[in-house]
């Protein structure tokens, strides 16, 4: 077995030479390779890959230009991964290699993903309740219950990092995704080390772009196929709360004569009925989207097989 280690880091260069030995000293008798991927560090991260890149034709080193995140690293990790288990663990060295071992029992059980759970956590009161809020939030939203999706340290088979395309904070949300799809996602208690060197790059912005995100996940795991059964029911609902609000202005315009030109309900409810088409529209256009998109991959797969049979004919001739 082939094991490949994703590892995204940014200004992490006290690091680094301690991390790739651990991993060296905890993989086992396997095949290895380590993707490290500098993230537009200002610090002397990159030499330090380097050198290591140098030593050791089992490391490879993807160099950005500037900072783009930790989704976009590790899809771009994702991409050159060659092995059959692909780890991804952050370049802090709080996660501990000695769980490797650990993770591929898990996988052996059956599992397709195994993602860690820091459950002793050496972070501060303000990194832990937000922590705990948001893996509420997500394991209700995705009917995948997990103590800890955040947690960078997980153990993929390389069918799972085939089907994700992540990008934005979506690195939060890979067990959902791998959920959605079918695959079988599990959890492993593992060490949470106390950080040696540097600091947390992540500040309170990331839990607005992480809500963000959320609402996307939801959208591409659960309808993306039929987009109008979200922005109809949407509509719906608010065209709905309009109707009630017209029919009781209506009521009290007929049998009691009330004025409803000074009514401000009256605006509302035709606000509340206008959003609410809106919304309904949007569901459609949306679906007549999704349906030309099934459309022009039919067409494309049918145009492929066309390809190989002409090649096939070919070759018995």
């Amino acid at each position: 077995m082939k094991l490949s280690f994703v590892i995204p880091a940014y200004n992490e260069e006290e690091s680094i030479v301690q991390l790739y030995n651990e991993i060296v000293n905890n993989r086992g008798e396997h095949q290895y390779e380590i993707i490290f991927i500098e993230d537009g560090s200002t610090d002397n991260t990159f030499s330090k890959m380097s050198e290591l890149a140098g030593k050791d034709a089992n490391v490879k080193v993807i160099r950005f230009r500037k900072n783009l995140g930790k989704a976009a690293a590790l899809q771009s990790g994702f991409n050159y991964a060659e092995g059959d288990v692909i780890f991804t663990m952050d370049a802090d060295l709080q996660d501990d290699p000695k769980e490797i071992p650990r993770f591929l029992e898990k996988l052996a059980d059956g599992n397709d993903l195994v993602t860690g759970w820091k459950k002793k956590r050496h972070d501060p009161l303000s990194k832990r309740l937000p922590s705990k809020f948001f893996n509420y939030i997500t394991s209700l939203s995705f009917g995948l219950k997990l103590h800890d999706y955040n947690c960078g340290y997980k153990a993929y088979r390389s069918e799972v990092i085939k089907e994700l395309d992540i990008y934005g904070e979506m690195h939060r949300y890979i067990p959902a995704l791998a959920h959605s799809r079918g695959f079988k996602v599990a959890e492993l208690v593992v060490e949470h080390r106390s950080r040696k060197f540097g600091y947390s790059k992540y500040g309170w912005e990331r839990y607005f772009r992480g809500f963000l995100d959320l609402l996307t996940v939801k959208l591409l795991t659960h309808y993306s196929r039929s987009p109008l059964y979200l922005f109809g029911n949407i509509g719906a609902s608010i065209s709905f709360l309009g109707f009630l609000i017209a029919l009781y202005l209506s009521v009290l315009k007929l049998f009691y004569n009330q004025a409803l030109s000074n009514r401000p309900l009256l605006f509302l409810a035709i606000l509340l009925i206008m959003v609410g088409l809106q919304f309904f529209s949007l569901g459609l256009l949306s679906e007549l989207i999704v349906n030309q998109n099934r459309k022009l991959n039919k067409e494309k797969n049918l145009s492929i097989k066309s390809t190989i049979n002409l090649r096939e004919q070919k070759d018995g001739k």
